[in-house]
This record gives C-alpha cells, structure tokens and sequence, in this order.
C-alpha cells in the first residue's frame, strides 16, 4: 500500500482551493479531482509502506515540535504528463526545512520511486484539477479556467495528516500543527 503525508489549510483557504475544483466539475470540464475525495493538500512525502501505528506517533511527535506557517498560494502550474493543473504555494526556508524535518523524522520507511517528494527534489503543488483520463481538450479547458479565475490566496497550513493512497483517498490521522 502507498502513503502519503499532507500538510492542510486552514478552513477558508481550502474552501477557496475547493472551489476552483468544484467548478471545474460543473462547467463539465472534469471531475476526476473530486472523484478521489481528497482534501486541498502540499504533499510533503510519499511512502511505498508503513506501520500505521509507528507512523501515527511519529507524526504526532513531529506536529507537536512545528508551529502553523503561513500559506501564500501565488501561481498556477501544471504538469504536462499527468495532466495535472496545481496551484503552486510561495515557499520560503522554513518551509523547505519542515519538509527535510519530516523526512529525517520518517527515515525508517521507503520512499522510492517518490524523489519527486524528498528533499532537494520536491516540487510542492496543491491539485485542483486531474484530467489524464478525460478528453484531451479538458486539461487545456481547465488550465484556462484556473488561469481566468485564480486570485493569490493568503492563509495558513494548519495540520498536518497521513493517507493511504487508494481509491478515494483514506485519510488515516490528522494532527493540528502546535
């Protein structure tokens, strides 16, 4: 099983990621993004496998030891193979820092073929839109309607969570940030 660690917002900036997707979704461009019922996130880790129960206490540990930060959303990305369309957080050091944290504090699970998520190597996107299985014009219909729409966002991360990386998504423990 795969698993994941998120970082979350606070409740009026995931409102206002949620929207986008969910607008996105009624204009009939996709769905795909809602399908997986997945909460507005930065992943900071992925894992191929975990203990729970030794994840959990570890996150708890780590969450107790950070403080909230500051969110700045202040761009829109995308990724071309996924067809993925993400807004993109204004990262700063410390950011940066919590993310190396983490790994250092989660070092006893495996996170191969997840470079794209370890330190030095992590691009931090929060998804409002999956597309690779609709029509092709979706991601180009999505990637416009964020670009039209999309206003800086200023909020907080608020909490931080593990999951299990399936079909929707599990969201197994979520641990506010001290």
């Amino acid at each position: 099983m795969q698993y994941a660690i998120e970082m979350y917002y606070d409740d009026v900036t995931e409102k206002a990621i949620y929207d986008l997707a969910i607008k996105i979704a009624e204009r009939g461009i996709s769905s795909k993004f809602l399908e997986w019922k997945t909460r507005p996130h930065i992943t900071l880790a992925c894992f191929n496998d975990v203990d729970e129960e030794k994840c959990k206490k570890l996150l708890n540990n780590f969450a107790a030891k950070h403080t909230k930060k500051p969110a700045y959303i202040g761009s829109v990305g995308m990724f071309n193979d996924s067809k993925t369309i993400f807004l993109s957080p204004i990262m700063t050091k410390e950011m940066y820092d919590l993310q190396k944290d983490l790994h250092e504090c989660m070092n006893l699970f495996d996170t191969n073929g997840w470079e794209w998520y370890c330190p030095d190597r992590w691009m931090p996107h929060c998804t409002v839109a999956l597309t690779k299985e609709d029509p092709e014009r979706a991601f180009f219909d999505a990637a416009d309607y964020v670009l039209h729409e999309f206003k800086k966002i200023q909020g907080t991360f608020q909490s931080v969570g593990l999951v299990k990386v399936s079909f929707p998504v599990e969201e197994l423990c979520t641990v506010e940030l001290a």
